[in-house]
């Protein structure tokens, strides 16, 4: 059906109920039970030329929006802290069991004993608001990719671009609704607890008022007022919330971990200036294992193993499936650690690439390099090596599968890493592309000890 017919339609069935509103208001034929649409708008707009009216809305929308504010973002905070630590979250359960099961009416009481009315719709809306963001935020940091976690550790990906690029998309979900209804219920429970403690310059106080004086057309035009008030601080709530999740901040400059920096050739052509990786080459020390050995239940996967890996040669690890290839790319990483033995890095820096993308799906190619390297133009060089330009911008969910991979492999060569893990690399790349990537691989591990576990050499 036209867009344009469904909005007449809705326009028309909107007119239906206020004509019938209107006929009941007459059939009855009293103003203290009950007026109609005009009588409330005539009164409404009698309002809207005293000083009070003003002066009612703007005091209930600071009180509101204080609340709502300072429970928004408590709730965030302690429940990133409770993610963290779970003896927080044990404490803080029963607290947020608690304020969800007690009834508005029975805080306000005791708010109102304690403090008076003058905070009183503030504190109220910040109960309504607090245990909801709190839980949903805290679901949310828990279902998180543990995968990305991973990655971000093996990266070292500061902490702000965790939280935008890893944390924020799996809480948006569940701060979708709870934002949204949390906003709603911080009116509905303010202007209740400003009716039952009237505080001066609220809208609850006004609503009061009309209730004494039997002001039927004050009480409805004063709920018109709450509904547009509610509806409008709801909408502000959400577009910013939107405007949030969609901003993409700078990453953090990852500063001498990303040692690739950018230079223009006498060509006009961008390339990548070597010199800070040469002179860090006669730093590079070896890598080395001593009798490693790695367990899992019953089954030995790496049993006393000793080896060294020497800067500046390349190491394949080419046997079979289940011998512990990835196990031991994840020691070296950090990621596990051996049951009996010792790893000596020598404080190198690792760059691993999973055997999974581990990308994040919804933001571009050249953001996901970017988020290790902490520079753009570092990411967009080194993934111009392997995509067509017209690719780096968009998001890796709409990437093929084998461009998913040679934007990990460009992200995990872009930080030039003193130790390189690639853990099967050619995975779903074509002749063409293998070749590809094998080169770039090759021209962009100069110095470094790099380990590859593949089928395919």
């Amino acid at each position: 059906m036209n867009v344009k017919w469904i909005k007449i339609r809705k326009i028309v069935i909107i007119l239906g109920w206020l004509l019938l509103w209107q006929f009941i208001s007459m059939g009855v034929g009293n103003k203290i039970l009950l007026v109609g649409p005009i009588e409330t708008l005539l009164t409404l707009l009698k309002l809207l030329t005293h000083g009070e009216f003003w002066g009612a809305c703007m005091g209930s929308l600071l009180r509101i929006t204080l609340g709502f504010v300072t429970g928004m973002l408590l709730g965030v905070f302690l429940a990133g802290k409770s993610a963290k630590y779970s003896w927080l979250e044990e404490i803080l359960a029963p607290v947020m069991t608690f304020i969800k099961a007690v009834p508005v009416a029975s805080f306000v009481v005791i708010f109102l004993i304690w403090w008076g009315s003058a905070r009183l719709a503030a504190v109220i809306s910040f109960c309504m608001v607090f245990p909801n963001l709190y839980i949903n935020t805290l679901e949310g940091i828990k279902s998180t990719d543990k995968k990305l976690l991973e990655m971000a550790q093996v990266f070292r990906v500061s902490g702000k671009n965790r939280f935008f690029y890893i944390y924020r998309p799996a809480m948006k979900p569940f701060l979708d609704s709870a934002v949204k209804v949390s906003a709603g219920m911080s009116w509905k429970s303010g202007v209740a607890a400003e009716v039952i403690g009237l505080p001066t310059h609220a809208i609850g106080e006004q609503l009061y008022l009309s209730k004494i004086y039997l002001d039927t057309a004050g009480v409805l035009a004063w709920t018109l007022v709450i509904i547009f008030l509610s509806t409008g601080f709801e909408k502000l709530i959400m577009y910013l919330w939107r405007r949030f999740c969609e901003w993409e901040p700078y990453c953090q400059d990852r500063g001498a971990f990303a040692r690739n920096s950018c230079v223009e050739d006498s060509d006009k052509k961008n390339s990548f200036n070597k010199h800070s990786l040469k002179s860090a080459d006669t730093e590079r020390q070896p890598v080395t294992l001593t009798q490693i050995t790695k367990r899992y239940g019953e089954q030995t996967v790496i049993n006393n193993l000793t080896v060294e890996y020497l800067p500046n040669n390349s190491y394949y690890l080419n046997s079979p499936s289940g011998s512990g290839k990835t196990t031991l790319l994840r020691i070296l990483a950090g990621l596990e650690k051996p049951d009996a033995g010792v790893v000596e890095k020598g404080g190198q820096s690792v760059a691993f690439l999973f055997q999974e993308d581990r990308l994040c799906e919804q933001y571009s190619a050249i953001k996901n390099v970017e988020l290790v390297t902490g520079n753009r133009e570092v990411a967009k060089l080194h993934l111009l090596q392997l995509l067509e330009e017209d690719d780096l911008e968009k998001p890796c969910s709409a990437l093929s599968g084998g461009m998913k991979r040679r934007v990990a492999i460009a992200r995990t060569m872009a930080v030039a890493a003193d130790l390189i893990l690639l853990d099967e690399p050619y995975n779903g790349l074509d002749e063409v592309n293998r070749i590809r990537v094998r080169e770039y691989i090759k021209k962009y591990s100069e110095g470094s000890i790099i380990l590859i576990a593949s089928h395919i050499v």
